[in-house]
């Protein structure tokens, strides 16, 4: 009897075939294009290129497209960013597309075009790539470009500098149909190699990514030139007297003046929603808003959909000169503010139907007060400082449109339908939930190294910015680089006895990300001795340090914390040892106990701003503890009898947990308390000693 017959061995699936050289070409010019930010904004704008590549279904040829995806940036392209769609299936959209009033259905569609699996999302663009028969595209917005996009005369201007070689497309939303005109012109004007779309920016394509490259740069090119060579001189109009920029010697005035007014412009921005900011005083910025021309300009908003959907419909323009009276400049600010809540719910409602989003925020995102600068505002320190330079992009579009002609951006019942775009909606929806700390700002002191530096990582683990101070410059940088860079971290150099110091240090603060809330007094140092032994400069060093040092720092954080009207967070990294009564400690004992009453004091005066005091008791901290590789642990190890290298070990075997406390074990402490879990706790004081009973408060 024989068995059953063998199963036929199965041919291997084919295997996708390697990435066409065309993408590697694409990823390689849209970094060039992206490099630049006179040529595309960051995250605006997309390449494409057309090419073959193995279905491995089949094991034919397709042909592809491949696009920058839906939020991607051309800079910092990659593969993964780039959607990959079967170009006959996207082209077979035509026959079913259902026409202008029902074109964002088209987008859904894209996702029934798409080949493989993984890549990113299609963009609202994707059409005008695919649609467009050269087998290499790029959709750029740079200032030159865009300045002929939004002049009076841009469709007369384009063809007087390019001739038949560009031609003019009337604005459209972006879209499916704005890519059918693209392709209808592409057709009608065989010998163009690009487009201006009115409002908007420019479009450009070639047989090779190089061909294409050239003709972008070209059209950039061509037209910064004949700008440059047409243009009429000061076309922001003459110096407004008063209004020129302050100065920086020989004290620097204008940084002074920024500082004082970032918290307070923060906080009013933060009316809806909290908000991190970023300062620009660029030459640019400066010019513009000491010209004539700069409050009718800033009125009329930005024109480009990136533009605006980054900065808002229009900015919020202080009206008094450079040398108004800080206290004339906060006034006129807080009421300009309620003005442009008012003004901006009034044109919510003037075009908001039944099927509109809700409204999202009616403070500014770039506030201007000339004389001193631009103060840009988002959801985090990144979106804050394209916000900015986006804006800068703006006043250049708008310097070359009043050159040439005048500055004519597209309608403002346009740009609502825009900002409040249900795929608008949509890609928000689609954005990560943010971290705990994610809008708060966070000074830490001693933060170069031991306990601090580990409460700089997890606070910024956690979404905050951190300002990294410390006394030493170099361990104060390292920091702020390994957690990320001055999006996440800026480093300060700081003397917490100095209140010079300490002070400039929150302008700094102020500068970077536009305020703080959230402070951690944690430098500190220790010297033990017995009481007979204690000269009175180390009674002095460690008062100076740990008592002057936090009183200093959360004066200075108090301040600033109710200018801003956000409430706040101070917490003190105080000791077991401020509770209880270690042998040969006093002057360190004595200065941690009154760092523990600043706690009890300050969450008593400080509560009705909403500014909440707490501290941490922590002990044993020996691995990674700056103060105990300075010299403590030796000193303690010689009090306790016990090597330095078993100091650690000997202080856990005397804790209830019998377990040893670590830097990290601080940190938590720190978010446990800053998180939002324990919101309505001030005056509290936790320990994090693996248990102490002699310590115990009570």
């Amino acid at each position: 009897m024989t068995g059953p017959s063998a199963a036929p061995t199965p041919s291997p699936a084919p295997s996708p075939a390697s990435t066409p050289g065309v993408v590697a070409e694409l990823i390689a010019r849209s970094h060039r294009l992206g490099a630049d930010p006179t040529t595309t904004n960051y995250a605006g704008g997309n390449t494409s290129c057309k090419g073959e590549a193995l279905d491995p279904v089949t094991g034919s040829e397709v042909q592809l497209l491949w696009v920058k995806g839906s939020g991607g940036d051309l800079g910092t392209l990659t593969e993964a960013g780039l959607a990959v769609l079967r170009l006959d299936r996207l082209r077979s959209l035509v026959d079913v597309y259902p026409g202008v009033e029902r074109e964002d259905e088209m987008v859904a569609a894209f996702d029934f075009c798409l080949h493989g699996r993984g890549g990113a999302a299609p963009s609202i663009d994707t059409a005008m790539h695919g649609l467009v028969t050269a087998p290499h595209v790029d959709h750029l917005h740079p200032d030159a470009g865009i300045a002929f996009a939004t002049a009076a005369e841009g469709q007369e201007l384009t063809f007087k500098c390019f001739g038949e070689r560009v031609v003019w497309v009337p604005w459209r939303r972006p879209g499916f149909q704005l890519g059918l005109d693209i392709e209808a012109v592409q057709q009608a004007h065989p010998q163009a190699i690009g487009v201006i779309l009115g409002g908007h920016g420019i479009t450009a394509w070639g047989m090779t990514s190089d061909q294409c490259e050239r003709h972008s740069l070209e059209i950039i090119r061509t037209a910064r030139q004949f700008i440059d060579t047409h243009g009429r001189d000061e076309p922001f109009g003459p110096l407004r007297p008063g209004f020129t920029a302050r100065p920086t010697e020989p004290t620097d005035e204008r940084r002074i003046r920024a500082a004082a007014l970032a918290p307070l412009i923060r906080g009013l921005a933060s009316t809806d929603r909290p908000q991190v900011g970023h300062f620009d005083d660029s030459p640019d910025v400066l010019d513009f808003l000491a010209r004539s021309e700069c409050p009718r300009l800033a009125a009329l908003g930005t024109s480009c959909p990136d533009h605006f959907l980054r900065t808002k419909v229009r900015p919020l323009l202080l009206d008094l000169p450079a040398d108004a009276p800080l206290d004339d400049v906060v006034a006129r600010l807080r009421q300009l503010h309620a003005e442009y809540r008012e003004d901006y719910a009034a044109y919510y409602r003037r075009y908001a139907t039944a099927d509109t989003p809700a409204m999202r925020g009616a403070d500014p995102a770039i506030v201007l007060v000339p004389g001193i600068g631009m103060f840009s505002f988002g959801a985090d320190k990144q979106t804050a400082r394209v916000a900015g330079e986006f804006y800068i992009n703006a006043i250049g579009v708008m310097r070359g449109a009043e050159a040439i002609s005048e500055y004519q951006p597209i309608p403002e019942s346009e740009k609502f339908n825009i900002e409040y775009w249900a795929l608008e909606e949509q890609k928000l929806a689609r954005l990560p939930r943010p971290k705990s700390l994610a809008t708060r700002v966070a000074l830490v002191t001693g933060a170069g190294s031991g306990i601090g530096r580990a409460i700089a990582i997890r606070l910024a683990q956690e979404g905050a910015c951190v300002v990294v101070a410390d006394r030493d410059a170099a361990s104060a940088q390292a920091v702020a680089e390994q957690l990320g860079g001055t999006d996440v971290a800026t480093a300060v150099t700081v003397d917490v006895t100095d209140e010079a110091q300490v002070d400039e240090a929150f302008r700094q603060a102020a500068i970077a990300f536009g305020g703080v809330d959230l402070v951690v007094n944690n430098a500190g140092l220790s010297i033990s001795k017995p009481l007979l032994e204690t000269t009175v400069d180390d009674w002095d060093r460690q008062h100076d340090v740990m008592a002057r040092g936090s009183f200093l720092v959360s004066r200075a954080a108090a301040r600033l914390m109710i200018q801003q009207g956000l409430g706040g967070d101070i917490v003190y990294i105080s000791s077991k040892n401020s509770v209880f009564a270690g042998p040969n400690n006093v002057a360190y004992g004595a200065a941690k106990a009154d760092q523990a009453h600043q706690v009890r004091l300050l969450a008593a005066e400080l509560g009705e701003y909403g500014i909440r005091v707490n501290g941490i008791n922590p002990d044993g901290v020996v691995k990674g503890s700056g103060i105990f590789s300075s010299g403590w642990g030796a000193q303690r190890a010689a009090v306790y009898g016990v090597a330095e290298d078993e100091l650690g070990a000997f202080y856990a075997q005397r804790t209830l947990l019998k377990r040893e406390v670590l830097p990290e074990h601080v940190a938590s402490a720190v978010f446990a308390l800053v998180g939002g879990d324990l919101s309505q706790t001030t005056g509290l004081h936790v320990p994090v000693d693996a248990g102490v009973a002699a310590a115990f408060l009570r």
